[in-house]
């Protein structure tokens, strides 16, 4: 006959528990007769958590519990704790759950716990038994009753007795298997070692703790689903792992062997990686498919944390100029231009003299009226996003997101057509006519003027007679750009100080000159924007390789335009301005967004800019 210190309802049947489950009858019906630890607050880190033991009894209305409390401190403390009616709360752990929606249809028991609150509305200490021999009294503790004393001993029968002999021989055999899988642990460990040496310390700890929960398992059941929880007062469904489960069988794990092929599998150079080595084994053995790849997959190999959450970032050419372009265009409320100067230069107009007295006078060259005219274009963006897409991003706003990017195109294009056209070929139906929008680089002598940089010949004039005179590249580049752009300057009618709008590479040559004696010719851009005589200096990527072809069939290439930006006008009468539109196509479920314009644009004065080229190729004359 075996004494026990208390007993009590380990969980009753049909009651609601704080986490939503609700344990129907016979849920552990396999239990009966099982002895489990008993056990401080669910607590398994230490030793001195472990208070004692407790005997299983399935009932009618559930679990009931005999429990007996062991010699040591913690123990003996709990014990008092007890007696004193401190703690009157039970509470269970269980694993291997069939669940119906939120009622428990069947689990394990694995522990019982001393808990300040019971998960379980009816599991509370119901006795207290004192075992002084010459104490007729006992407690009766309940939940906010009062305690009344009485004296019982429970009585071991036979059948119990066989059980319990069976427990203590299964806890040995688990003991064995459990320093078998100890010992086997340290090889799996070294062989994952250089695939998670690379992991930080928090995934490295979640990567051990799957190892530790597949080496704890064994092949006893393995038909039952592998769906773990903490029964207890929090109601947590996530079980950490226990140090006293010796029967857990989690179905759908990696067993040693598995592991092993794995690695093997990773090591092959048709793999490529680890992560694909454990989707291709996962893909093989499909009783492996659910659970691996959300538990030890995502252990292993965790997601990828994005550094920069929201928006993504664009790549793409610099636009820091753009809008400096648009705000020094001149505007204008009217879209049909016409520009009109009247040609008096001192060659055609001269003034005659009179030579004889009764001589015919004659008339005065008439002065030539030089004139054009440009009529708008309709310039648009368009897109589309489906309305799933809009609900589904939430972490940034998409619409801002495509209406900023329409407005970035729309400005770089614009800016552009009016410095250099639109590069499409002129049978593309989506080119901006330069009838329309006519661009800088492209416009007649009239009002830019083309000069020919010539770098051979810059080159002999600085050397002149001394040959030998070892001058660098980019002293002989940036001298022969300075020298043709001040010579055009002479012809030059615009408004003011123009501005230099180049390459950042051109930028880059003329900044390295260096003299005969290595010292730099320029310290900045300031300082080679006051060689040039310009305002400031735009560097644009986008002027890259741009070329045209002249009268005489020769194609030539950019370096550098001058101009004064507000002798260029963009005409836009009222509605034609920049202007967005949103609609929503019902058919397919789109958003519809467009934004356009409908102007025109060009030089309103004759010799008003100057093109800087090269020649990179010449017609040859037939």
């Amino acid at each position: 006959m075996e004494k026990f210190d208390f007993s009590g309802w380990a969980t009753r049947n049909n009651l609601k528990c704080s986490d939503g489950r609700v344990i129907l009858k016979d849920a552990f019906k396999h239990c009966d007769g099982r002895t489990v630890p008993l056990v401080w607050n669910h607590q398994h880190n230490e030793s001195y958590n472990v208070l004692g033991h407790a005997l299983l009894e399935n009932r009618e209305e559930g679990v009931y519990a005999y429990c007996t409390f062991n010699d040591t401190e913690s123990g003996q403390n709990a014990k008092l704790l007890v007696e004193h009616g401190d703690i009157t709360a039970l509470s269970i752990y269980a694993n291997q759950l069939k669940q119906k929606g939120s009622d428990v249809l069947h689990g394990a028991i694995r522990e019982v716990s001393l808990v300040l609150a019971g998960a379980n509305p009816g599991a509370f200490i119901e006795s207290v038994i004192c075992h002084d021999d010459s104490s007729d009294e006992e407690a009766v503790i309940y939940t906010g009753e009062n305690i009344s004393l009485y004296h019982a001993e429970k009585e071991t029968t036979t059948e119990e007795k066989e059980e319990e002999k069976v427990s203590e021989e299964t806890k040995k055999a688990d003991t064995a298997e459990k320093a078998e899988s100890t010992e086997k642990e340290e090889t799996v460990a070294d062989l994952f070692k250089e695939a998670i040496d690379s992991l930080d310390e928090k995934h490295q700890d979640a990567v051990y703790a799957v190892i530790g929960e597949v080496m704890d398992s064994s092949d006893e059941e393995e038909t039952e689903e592998a769906e773990t929880a903490k029964h207890s007062d929090e109601g947590d469904d996530v079980m950490k792992h226990n140090v006293f489960d010796q029967e857990t069988v989690k179905e759908n794990t990696l067993t040693h062997a598995d592991q092993e092929a794995i690695l093997s599998m990773a090591k092959q150079s048709n793999v490529g990686s680890l992560k694909m080595a454990m989707q291709a084994f996962a893909a093989e053995n499909e009783e492996l498919a659910h659970g691996f790849e959300t538990e030890a997959l995502t252990a292993l190999l965790p997601d990828f944390k994005n550094l920069n959450p929201g928006a993504p970032e664009i790549l793409r050419e610099d636009q820091s100029w753009v809008m400096k372009v648009i705000n020094k265009i001149h505007k204008s409320p009217y879209s049909r231009i016409r520009t009109r100067q009247a040609d008096a230069r001192i060659s055609e107009l001269k003034a005659k003299g009179y030579q004889k007295k009764g001589d015919q006078k004659k008339l005065t060259d008439t002065i030539k009226l030089i004139g054009r005219t440009f009529d708008p274009q309709t310039i648009y963006i368009k897109d589309e996003i489906h309305r799933d897409d809009i609900i589904d991003i939430t972490d940034f706003d998409y619409v801002a997101y495509v209406w900023n990017l329409m407005k970035d195109n729309m400005y770089e294009t614009l800016a552009l057509a009016a410095l250099v056209g639109d590069s499409r070929e002129d049978t593309d139906p989506d080119k901006i006519h330069e009838n329309h929008v006519c661009p800088i680089y492209n416009d007649d002598e009239l009002y830019t003027i083309h000069r020919t940089v010539n770098f051979e010949a810059a080159k002999s004039e600085l050397q002149g007679t001394n040959t030998g005179a070892n001058f660098s590249e980019n002293y002989i580049y940036a001298e022969a750009i300075i020298m043709e752009a001040l010579y055009a300057r002479e012809k030059f009618k615009g408004s003011g100080k123009p501005d230099l709008y180049c390459t950042p590479h051109l930028v880059n040559i003329m900044l390295l000159a260096r003299d005969l004696n290595g010292r730099r010719i320029y310290d900045s851009k300031a300082d080679l924007a006051k060689a040039l005589n310009v305002g400031e200096i735009f560097e644009i990527e986008q002027l890259e390789g741009k070329t045209r072809t002249d009268k005489e069939g020769n194609t030539k290439k950019l370096l550098a335009l001058f101009v004064n930006l507000n002798d260029y006008q963009f005409g836009s009468t009222k509605g034609g301005e920049i202007t967005k539109f949103e609609d929503f196509d019902i058919d397919f479920n789109k958003h519809k967004y467009l934004m356009e314009t409908r102007l025109s644009g060009a030089l309103t004065k004759l010799y008003s800019a100057i093109a800087l080229e090269e020649t990179v190729s010449e017609e040859v004359a037939g």
